[in-house]
């Protein structure tokens, strides 16, 4: 049986806590907190109720550490487009320098450090720009690595198309084709490439079954690795 996740809210300590309640071919009930908030996965044949208890009862815990990454992100200072600024892309660091031209990126890879000049009308917005720029970079790599990993499960290329979701770094869907959160191109290729096959293999199995899970191996063997490394990275990503 494939796995099932909803979108469930509880009050914790007089607060309203979000939470994704993940049914599952488990034995045990479990509970994790990453970027996505809250997350309970419970065994299949397991009813709310009991889902419910399992969560108040650590309901101390829950709230203690929600509101310490909330802390935390609150306190990550907001990245400024400003001249000699440095940011990942793809992995790399990659240094600002602003120019004037006409509100766009220009990526000069070659160099002991690759420079992204923010070529700026008068009193062009830098971080607008730089934001454009990012996410066209982003959306040019992501097809592309898209229409790799489709070719070698011989599926059709769908559309391509960016995200800015809060809990989820892709999607899949027969209608809307496959979206990729613009913020993976901070991240090395290999994390990406994680992401891609992730969904793509979505195009093959639309769950999160040992038959979907196949499919992810064929693509991406170290797939477990990689997503225990892309939590961690997460938390370092620069607010733009």
């Amino acid at each position: 049986m494939s796995a099932a996740v909803e979108t469930r809210e509880i009050v914790l300590d007089g607060q309203r806590v979000p939470y994704l309640l993940r049914r599952s071919a488990r034995k045990t009930l479990g509970l994790r907190i990453d970027h996505r908030g809250l997350i309970v996965g419970v065994p299949l044949r397991v009813g709310l109720g009991d889902a419910e208890s399992f969560i108040r009862s650590h309901g101390a815990w829950i709230v203690e550490k929600l509101a310490a990454r909330g802390e935390a992100t609150a306190a990550a200072p907001a990245f400024i487009a400003q001249d000699g600024a440095e940011l990942p892309v793809c992995g790399d660091v990659w240094r600002l320098r602003l120019g004037r031209g006409n509100n766009r990126v220009v990526w000069h890879e070659s160099g002991a450090q690759p420079i992204l000049e923010l070529a700026l009308r008068a009193g062009g917005d830098a971080r607008q720009v730089l934001l454009r720029g990012l996410q066209q970079r982003a959306l040019d790599l992501f097809s592309n690595r898209v229409e790799e990993f489709c070719l070698r499960l011989g599926q059709p290329v769908p559309v391509v198309g960016l995200s800015n979701a809060r809990t989820r770094w892709g999607s899949c869907s027969s209608r809307s084709g496959i979206r990729l959160h613009w913020r993976l191109v901070h991240l090395p290729l290999a994390l990406i490439d994680y992401v891609v096959a992730h969904e793509v293999a979505h195009l093959v199995e639309m769950n999160h079954s040992p038959r979907f899970w196949s499919v992810v191996t064929s693509l991406y063997p170290d797939h477990a690795a990689a997503r225990r490394t892309l939590r961690q990275a997460a938390a370092g990503l620069p607010s733009l």
